[in-house]
């Protein structure tokens, strides 16, 4: 045996142990760090008081946001004024009017309905109507109510022409022994066609005659969009009136609310003006051009009568209102006098004065309600200064406007209401703003 295999064994085997126990400690010490590493530090402050965190380290909260700005647009469409909405109407709105009492307020809508809605009190939930349906193919573009609250007269236009319907309610056979408890619809009881030349008529204003020795008859004067102007006989439907403007087109055309003057915006910016003369019967016998206004440098686009039929206030596109007073002896050439001018306080964004589309003057003549587009404002009639604005009244252009003849309950106050319609299909309610004390 050599004896150097023994020596070479054991020189192996202290090898083997010295690497066993070298490596034994090596993974040891490491295991040790790294139970060091995780073991978590104990806090000194087992209970510490929560710390704010600062606003720049808190997450954005987006949902809170959303319903403030739906609050920012339910007040642009809701204004402190805004009593009331009148909905059901399917199409655009392109005729109101309101009965002599102000507790009816018929309207004329393109879906070819004419509604008469009952306003028992201006801020009710929910408005009754009579639902009226004129013949089929017409477009209806004016009303005006012709005598009582149940009986009025709308203009419908077709292709073939424009034609002009009375409505009015059978006034109820009441027997001893049973009573009727619901009034008929209102039926037509005159029509007219093919009027005016066969041209649309864009206004129609009705009033009472009460001037000199008219009978008290509803004279209704419909503007067609040509150059002539028909008055008519409201419960009989007889044409009484025939004028014409020879001023290119007409804007539109009114009658004084005591039933003897009619004064039409047309073209040119004169404003002419014709007196009804009545015969010693009632009856209207004929219709003389009496006055011209002049003073506007551009073409007058509305005009309104003061409720004492003695003024009359005209909107131009020279960016100006003027108040006339008529009430002057035009037999002895008096010219009728400028008042007032005030220039029309509403601009554009760019600072350009724009011109009013619509106007109508409370009952009291002491606030003038006018628009322009989606814009209602409302004038002092003394000073001409706004009192109030809602710039977007409706969600489309305001298409007719005016006030209640007379207040109209709302709870257990009395309020002058005023009514504006649009393409939107809503007819909405307003409340009078206050006058500023003097």
């Amino acid at each position: 045996m050599d004896p150097a295999l023994p020596i070479l064994a054991l020189s192996l085997l202290l090898g083997a142990i010295i690497a066993f126990l070298f490596f034994n400690t090596y993974f040891r010490k490491r295991q040790s760090e790294l139970q060091s590493i995780a073991k978590p530090i104990p806090n000194p402050n087992p209970n510490p008081d929560p710390k704010p965190i600062p606003a720049s380290s808190k997450p954005t909260l987006k949902k809170p946001l959303k319903p403030h700005s739906g609050d920012k647009d339910q007040n642009k469409r809701h204004h402190p004024l805004d009593l009331n909405t009148l909905k059901g109407h399917g199409d655009a709105v392109t005729g109101i009017c309101f009965s002599r009492d102000g507790r009816n307020l018929a309207t004329a809508c393109a879906d070819g309905v004419v509604r008469v809605f009952k306003l028992d009190d201006a801020s009710s939930k929910s408005f009754k109507f009579l639902r009226i349906n004129l013949p089929a193919g017409g477009h209806p573009t004016a009303l005006a109510y012709a005598d009582d609250a149940s009986s009025f007269v709308v203009a419908s236009y077709t292709l073939s022409g424009c034609s002009l319907y009375m409505y009015a309610e059978d006034k109820p056979k009441i027997s001893e022994n049973k009573q009727q408890t619901k009034l008929p619809l209102p039926e037509i009881k005159w029509e007219h066609h093919k009027v005016h030349d066969k041209k649309s008529i864009i206004t129609m204003f009705g009033a009472s005659a009460t001037y000199g020795s008219a009978d008290g008859s509803t004279i209704i004067a419909s503007c067609s969009e040509g150059t002539d102007i028909i008055l008519w006989h409201g419960k009989t439907g007889k044409s009484v009136g025939h004028v014409d403007t020879n001023q290119l087109k007409n804007n539109m055309a009114a009658i004084s609310p005591n039933g003897r003057f009619i004064a039409a915006a047309a073209f040119t910016a004169d404003v002419k003006v014709w007196e009804i003369v009545y015969a010693k019967d009632g009856s209207a016998k004929e219709v003389l051009n009496v006055m011209q206004l002049k003073g506007h440098k551009s073409a007058v686009t509305w005009l309104c009568f003061t409720p004492n039929s003695e003024q009359i206030i005209t909107a131009s596109k020279d960016g100006s209102m003027r108040i006339w007073n008529i009430n002057v002896r035009y037999h002895l050439d008096e010219d009728p006098k400028t008042l007032k001018v005030f220039p029309i306080p509403l601009h554009d964004p760019s600072g350009t004065t724009l011109h009013y589309d619509r106007m109508s003057i409370s009952p009291d003549g002491k606030i003038l309600a006018a628009t322009h587009g989606s814009t209602l404002q409302w004038l002092c009639v003394e000073t001409g200064k706004v009192l109030d604005t809602a710039e977007k009244a409706h969600d489309s252009d305001i298409s007719c406007i005016s006030w209640a003849p007379k207040t109209i309950p709302m709870g257990n106050e009395e309020v002058l209401v005023l009514a504006t319609a649009s393409a939107d299909k809503k007819v909405k309610l307003w409340a009078s703003p206050s006058l500023p004390s003097s």
